[in-house]
């Protein structure tokens, strides 16, 4: 049913590959995310959680990177285990602090020199910008849903992304105290889909701003695509509720978005005109639709 609409989707669905490590550990802990692009321009969305997590490296690793320094200039002898216990305190460093997170794009654009991230106000939602980049990795941008109230309970979607980490290619240098990707070891994986069924849609005084499904996903796919069996992006998932169903970000909202930013993106169907109907038939779904209260996954 979704073999197509999943190799459309791979066109512009990318894996974002993660490194952490944390204080005094040898461990490299790998991790996942996924966003998808809408347009040539090298704009994503995604989540907003893995958008703070992109934005936290660079302010995590400098912060490592600082202590390091001072580490060096303790003097050596009977006082040093006190002179790093002193500087552990000022860093506020105990044994599970992450005091490293490197990102890696994969697949993207040729060269990241710069990326920058829009947080929605209220929802789970973001959008990424990659710039300085001369080409981009992405053969295809998504088409999103022109008419969102299609999207309604019993409708079948299927959900792209990157959840099982299971590159290789990083290491941890023992002598400089650092996590390093490498050119060795697997530097791939495979996408995962994975379907399911629209049950209830989710309304907030806003308007309709989510949908549950009937299955959940997995970690590591919040950011990716939720699409139908034409390929036609309805919707953004965003995790689990706390009743395990899989909840996403309603494609109106991510339109909403992209237009306040000024982001072009491309539709199947042309969108349509507010008219009273509608507004008709908003409020007729929001009278059907839960509210999202009970998600706060969505927010």
């Amino acid at each position: 049913m979704f073999v197509e609409a999943i190799e459309k989707a791979g066109a512009y669905t990318r894996p974002i590959f993660t490194i952490m490590r944390r204080y005094a550990s040898s461990e490299v802990i790998p991790g996942s995310a996924t966003l998808f692009f809408v347009n040539e321009d090298g704009w994503a969305v995604t989540s907003k959680g893995v958008a703070k997590m992109i934005l936290d490296a660079g302010t995590i690793d400098k912060k490592y990177a600082e202590f390091l320094e001072k580490k060096k200039t303790i003097p050596q002898g009977f006082n040093l285990e006190e002179g790093v216990r002193q500087l552990e305190e000022m860093y506020q460093y105990k044994q599970e602090t992450v005091v490293q997170l490197k990102v890696n794009f994969v697949g993207c654009v040729d060269v990241v020199k710069g990326v920058q991230c829009k947080m929605h106000p209220k929802l789970d939602l973001a959008l990424v910008h990659f710039e300085g980049f001369e080409k981009i990795g992405y053969s295809q941008s998504a088409v999103l849903a022109g008419v969102g109230s299609e999207l309604k309970p019993g409708k079948s979607l299927c959900r792209l992304g990157f959840p099982f980490p299971e590159f290789r290619n990083y290491r941890y240098d023992v002598d400089r105290e650092d996590i390093q990707w490498t050119k060795e070891g697997r530097a791939t994986m495979p996408r995962f889909p994975s379907d399911g069924m629209v049950t209830r849609l989710v309304g907030s005084p806003e308007g309709i701003v989510g949908a549950e499904m009937s299955t959940p996903g997995f970690r590591g796919q919040e950011g990716g695509p939720v699409f139908d069996a034409n390929g036609v992006v309805y919707g953004m998932y965003s995790g689990v509720s706390p009743l395990n169903f899989g909840m996403c970000i309603h494609v109106d909202r991510i339109k909403d978005f992209l237009r306040q930013e000024k982001v072009s993106y491309q539709t199947d169907k042309p969108e349509p005109e507010v008219s009273l109907e509608k507004t008709r038939e908003s409020e007729q779904l929001l009278d059907m639709a839960v509210d999202s209260d009970a998600y706060d996954k969505l927010n």
